[in-house]
Order: C-alpha cells, then structure tokens, then sequence
C-alpha cells in the first residue's frame, strides 16, 4: 500500500496540515500518480446507480471514471460574476451558486468531487465556498473527493484550504496528491489518498487487486523530496515557497503577452494554466474550417496551431456535453514553460500583433 518511508512522511507531513493524527498503515494509500487515485476511488467508492456531483468545468477524467464504476454524473456550473469594463477576468469570479449546488444532492448522491485549485480555469475554492460544501455534504452524507495536486502553486497571496481539515470533514474526505505537480516531476507517476479507514480500505481491495503495488524508486525518492521539505516548510529555502514564486512570473508574463493579440486572460489564483476568452476573434473570423459540429474553441485551436504556431486546449471539452456550447470562446494555455519557450511564444505573437494592424 505504499513504501513505509513514503506513508510514514505523508502521514507526518499532512497530519499537521489537516489537524489529524494520520496513520501510515490505515489512512495512507501509494497510486500509480493521483490519476491512479483517482480510478480507484471511483472504482472503490461509487456503485451502479449512484450520483457524482461535478463542478464545472472539471478536469476531463472525472466523468468517465464515474461512468466506468457504474454512477451517474451531475454537473453543477461555476457562474462567472461581470467585471468592470477594461478589467481582466479573475478566475474568483467564477463562483458556485448556493441554491444550484443544493438542488444536486438526492438520495441518490454518493461523492462530490471538488478540484481546488481548479484545472482548467485555476479557480481556488475560498473557505466560505468549501464550508458550503462541507455543509451539503454533511448534511447529505456525501464523500468528497478532493483532487489536491496543484495544492503549492497558488498566486498573489491566495490559500490553499484543505477542505478535510474543515470540522466533520475528515470523516467523509478522500484527498488526493501528486508528487509530479509537488515536485514538477510529472513523469515519475508516484500519487497519494488520504483519508479514514472507513473508506481507504476500500482502496485498498481495489488497489490490491489491480495494481498491487507502485515502484519503489521513485516513492523512495519522493519520502526523501518530503523530508526535506518538512525540515524547511514556510522557508525561504523551501521548494514549496520558491516553486509558486517562479511560476508566477511565467504566468504574469504570458498573461501580458496574451493580451498583446486581443486574447484575454482570466487571472489564475493557482494551477499550471489559464484559460483565454477568444470571444473578439469569434465575432470577427466565426467560419473558421473543421465540422459543423465542432465547437468554435477547437477549431479555434486547429487554425493557431497551424497559423500561428501555438498549441492551447479547447476549454470546452471540460465541461459537459450539453454545456460546451456555451463555453466555446475560451482555450486553455499551461504556463509552466521554459523561458526560451515563452520567448518563442512573444516571437509569434508579435508576429501575430503585426498582422492585426490595419
């Protein structure tokens, strides 16, 4: 269930994150990645029948894994609040909406999953939007799965919150890491859950008898990357402190960059990306070539890529069938790019800006 030096430094590491006494052997679970986490909580936790609540938009796996374990997506959509004319969109302006996100618990209701901060749109939950949550599903009696992994890179002052470490959440929370996004090591493929016995064992008996156990190089290398960590958190010298300090500048870089182009960036408040409305370039060029079908945001993307040498993801393909259409004029960028890369980027763009001129 994950190699003890590993569980061991989790269950100390986050135990004093989420105020709780954290066992290694119970409330500890190693995964191949927090993708690997995430298939087994669903295939875990989530029956034939059962309800999932999804916030959108969401990262693209939450709903196939829901319908592989048997369940029932229920899609709840972030309302973006207007901004003041001339000013950029936050990613906090997009809020849950009290009365719709109650109207998605039933009977039938078995986990909500919550993604903070929030791939794609780099949103992180406030603590009176998370004690909503925790409220509903308390008073539902509801598991949360909370996919953590972009937990250190948050922005401009913002704060994490552990929604497990809100009162009565523990109990009902599974949360879910990733070494690759902590330790920008993405390749590696070592993940974590922790939670209460209750529902780790249940894991467990999928974990068991699909993966059975996870490489132990890399664990070995990650309880040595936390150790270090743990001697050093909230210092200057910590890779936790000066990771989202860096990653911030590629953000703050493109952000001025995109904009450059009439693009406009909703600011992220944590994450790799930001998503970009392309709105301007919809009512100016709306017949772009690809199927009558295909959202604008993906053949948006296609003719960038082929015209402008810039990759980005369509922002629609994160939200729910019935709903991309509604969402077609924003596309994804990652900003965690290589400076010379984020050059190239400025090159084309310019390039770009030139050809905007009348």
């Amino acid at each position: 269930m994950g190699y003890p030096p590993l569980t061991e430094i989790l269950a100390s590491f986050f135990g004093k994150l989420l105020g709780q006494e954290i066992d290694p052997l119970k409330n500890v679970l190693v995964t191949v990645g927090a993708y690997g986490a995430l298939f087994t909580a669903f295939q875990a936790l989530v029956d034939e029948g059962d309800e999932v609540i999804i916030i959108e938009p969401f990262f693209d796996c939450y709903e196939p894994m829901t319908l592989m374990a048997g369940g029932r997506p229920v899609f709840v959509t972030l309302k973006l609040s207007p901004t003041q004319d001339g000013e950029l969109d936050s990613a906090s302006n997009w809020q849950l909406d009290p009365t719709e996100l109650a109207s998605k618990f039933t009977s039938r209701t078995k986990a909500l999953v919550l993604n903070t901060p929030n791939n794609p749109l780099g949103k992180v939950f406030s603590e009176a939007e998370l004690e909503l949550v925790a409220s509903l599903c308390q008073q539902h009696d509801v598991i949360c799965i909370s996919d953590e992994v972009y937990q250190w890179l948050v922005y401009d002052g913002h704060q994490h919150i552990s929604i497990a470490s809100l009162p009565g959440m523990w109990e009902r929370t599974l949360t879910i890491g990733s070494a690759g996004k902590s330790f920008s090591a993405t390749g590696w493929k070592v993940g974590w859950a922790l939670g209460p016995d209750r529902l780790l064992k249940h894991l467990r008996t999928v974990h068991q008898n699909t993966i059975y156990h996870c490489p132990t190089q890399g664990q070995a290398a990650v309880a040595q990357s936390f150790q270090h960590e743990q001697a050093r958190f909230g210092q200057a010298s910590s890779y936790f402190v000066q990771l989202p300090e860096a990653v911030q500048r590629s953000r703050d870089h493109m952000v001025r960059s995109l904009q450059s182009v009439g693009l406009r960036p909703v600011i992220p408040q944590g994450s790799y990306f930001l998503i970009a409305d392309i709105s301007d370039f919809k009512s100016k060029m709306p017949d772009l070539p690809g199927d009558a079908e295909e959202p604008y945001d993906s053949r948006f993307v296609k003719w960038m890529i082929r015209n402008k040498g810039l990759a980005a993801i369509p922002a629609s393909i994160f939200y729910s069938m019935p709903h991309r259409k509604h969402f077609d004029h924003y596309v994804r960028f990652c900003f965690v790019k290589d400076e010379s890369t984020l050059q190239a980027m400025d090159e084309k763009l310019q390039r770009w800006k030139t050809e905007l001129r009348p």
